[in-house]
């Protein structure tokens, strides 16, 4: 992670502390999981349209052999 490499453990521990006081421990996972959400939207939004890694845009014929 290359924005958090200042951060160590203290600051994280001071970080999420004043997020547990801040949203309460009922309100918490209910946050967390729609950040998760909010972030595999995103990247499903920004892979659209690029192919996968190790697919090709043509398929291969099985009578030649890999190169």
């Amino acid at each position: 992670m290359g924005f958090v490499k200042g951060i160590g453990l203290p600051e994280l521990l001071i970080i999420l502390t004043i997020v547990l006081l801040l949203f309460g421990s009922t309100r918490l996972p209910r946050l967390a999981s729609s950040m998760g959400k909010a972030i595999k939207e995103f990247r499903k939004a920004t892979d659209d349209g690029k192919p996968k890694k190790g697919t090709s845009k043509r398929p291969r014929s099985k009578a030649t052999p890999p190169r």
